[in-house]
């Protein structure tokens, strides 16, 4: 299916080795990911989103977009297409306002149970779905849900400072409605036919990042075995090259569908869990969570 790529930092960094320069950097995996890419990256607090339909890998765009873009936020996805055809408006990052959202994974079922999904979806934000896919239908199901959770605290889905638990709240609504109309639950991708839902995403607002394991691998990294930059970079601290727990400040936060060869330690995220970091880098984590390896 898809591959996803998230990234998050104190400082506005180049990931261009993350997308072009690793032995196994985004542009390779496109050789099998092939239905169109998109990168979001964040300006000035609104997001940038560049998007296509072609091939990473045969696409001189992609691979201008990510020599360049320097940025404390970026999202990046390679689209396989299960739901919905190969198209620009199907690609991925999804955006509305401030929040991009990218998904690897699959609804079941899904060209019938469409339209009660979509009817779900308040109507200020049911006009704006345009594509075909079940990806773009979950992100609107969680910014319905979002704007629910923010309403309760006097808050609007174009606030700044975002509670990471209310995004994560949201997050778990969205998750239990997409089961409760499907009849299926979350699981690992077990290869078979009769699977559960597929339900991997990564969503940011340029603030807070959040990334939910449904089925889809997926693993963070938060720190490196030693940073090639310790001397120079004024932000450098001990997190940049120790673990941290849950509640603790990191310098970065990286997600990835699969692990980028270099210096990061990954993390492998629990089907179900939530990771995500708060507006001051604040890593956060709800479920377990696997050992940690290093690539």
């Amino acid at each position: 299916m898809c591959r996803l790529f998230g990234f998050r930092s104190v400082i506005p960094s180049q990931v261009h080795r993350s997308l072009l320069g690793a032995e196994n950097a985004l542009v390779w995996q496109s050789k099998v990911h092939s239905d169109g890419w998109g990168v979001a990256y964040f300006v000035g607090g609104y997001p940038h989103v560049i998007k296509s339909a072609a091939t990473a890998m045969e696409d001189a765009l992609f691979r201008h977009v990510s020599g360049i873009v320097s940025s404390h936020t970026v999202l990046a996805h390679l689209r396989k297409a299960t739901k919905g055809t190969n198209s620009l408006i199907n690609s991925h990052p999804f955006q509305y306002g401030s929040w991009v959202f990218a998904h690897n994974g699959d609804i079941p079922g899904f060209e019938g149970l469409r339209g009660e999904l979509v009817a779900r979806v308040p109507p200020v934000l049911r006009r704006f779905i345009l594509g075909d896919t079940d990806s773009e239908v979950i992100f609107y199901l969680l910014m319905g849900h979002l704007s629910l959770r923010l309403g309760e605290q006097g808050g609007t889905l174009h606030m700044r400072g975002v509670s990471l638990d209310a995004v994560a709240e949201a997050v778990r609504d969205t998750v239990a409605e997409v089961e409760e109309v499907t009849g299926r639950a979350c699981a690992e991708d077990d290869g078979g036919e009769e699977r559960g839902l597929l339900l991997s995403f990564v969503l940011t607002n340029g603030e807070v990042m959040l990334a939910h394991h449904g089925g889809k691998p997926l693993r963070y990294s938060t720190h490196k075995v030693c940073c090639p930059e310790r001397d120079v970079c004024p932000s450098f601290a001990a997190c940049c090259e120790a673990p941290s727990g849950a509640g603790e400040i990191v310098n970065h936060m990286i997600f990835a569908s699969e692990e980028i060869q270099g210096e990061n330690v990954w993390t492998e995220m629990s089907p179900g869990q939530i990771v995500g970091v708060d507006a001051r880098m604040r890593l956060r984590s709800w479920g377990e969570r696997r050992a940690l390896t290093a690539g």
